[in-house]
């Protein structure tokens, strides 16, 4: 029996078998028609997750501020963001991205089914507080067994229509194991790898707009203007964000004090 692709519906052809955590046979599969490779029945991912954060992922912290100061960006200048918006970081790990946003002066809450919130405490998102601006999903989509079914239950569930996400492309032909560190057969965590062709194939079903930096990535029902996108997320990010540094307040004072509000009340 076929196998068919979970974006596009097309016949899937074998791409290659590698050794996944140093000791599962992985088979992984390629759609010629969008580009879609991705893992076929990825069985070890209860392992893979035994811990949320692989031990190898040693950029993690640089890369949340690299993160943060692009998206500060794209929400003040490219979605006009004038703080009266909700964000929520979908599968944020230990909170960094959301604590670092509210920083910057953004209203931004952590969400993760597998991960303790550590940074951003108090500021978890319940479904109560309502419709949100946008979700990120920063180093997500690789690790989603359906990524339809995931982009569908997340605007879903958090009430909205923008999801802006990071994930590495690749071109032309699957690269070969080895030659492509994104991989990371080594943790087993990405199963899911994308071309631009891919992405444009998932928002068109979605009936979404696509934008894309080449790294950085927007479906949204509003039209984000992608030479603008490139421009913000470039060399134009530096200056933008010391404008936004000095111009924008942060909510780092009132947080402190809203917390030590919500302790004192609890103490008496």
């Amino acid at each position: 029996m076929s196998l068919v692709c979970k974006i596009c519906g097309s016949t899937l052809s074998h791409a290659f078998n590698v050794i996944v955590l140093g000791k599962y046979d992985a088979s992984y599969n390629y759609c010629e028609a969008c580009g879609f490779l991705s893992a076929e029945n990825p069985y070890w991912l209860e392992e893979a997750y035994s811990s949320a954060i692989a031990s190898t992922d040693t950029g993690l912290v640089s890369r949340n501020f690299f993160y943060a100061n692009k998206l500060a960006v794209i929400l003040y200048f490219i979605m006009r963001e004038r703080g009266d918006g909700r964000y929520v970081d979908v599968a944020g790990g230990y909170g960094m991205l959301t604590r670092v946003m509210r920083d910057y002066g953004f209203d931004f809450y952590w969400s993760d089914k597998y991960c303790e919130n550590l940074m951003a405490r108090g500021f978890e998102y319940s479904p109560q507080m309502g419709i949100c601006r946008a979700i990120t999903a920063f180093e997500v989509l690789e690790h989603t067994e359906d990524p339809i079914d995931f982009i569908v239950n997340a605007l879903k569930y958090w009430k909205t229509d923008t999801l802006i996400f990071s994930t590495e492309l690749f071109e032309g032909t699957p690269p070969i194991p080895g030659q492509w560190g994104y991989y990371s057969f080594e943790t087993g965590q990405h199963i899911a790898f994308f071309q631009r062709r891919t992405l444009q194939s998932l928002a068109f079903k979605l009936g979404l707009n696509f934008s894309s930096n080449g790294w950085l990535h927007v479906f949204s029902k509003i039209k984000i203007n992608e030479a603008l996108l490139k421009a913000y997320t470039g060399r134009v990010s530096i200056l933008a964000m010391r404008w936004l540094r000095r111009n924008r307040a942060s909510l780092t004072l009132s947080d402190h004090k809203l917390l030590v509000d919500q302790l004192n009340s609890k103490d008496s």
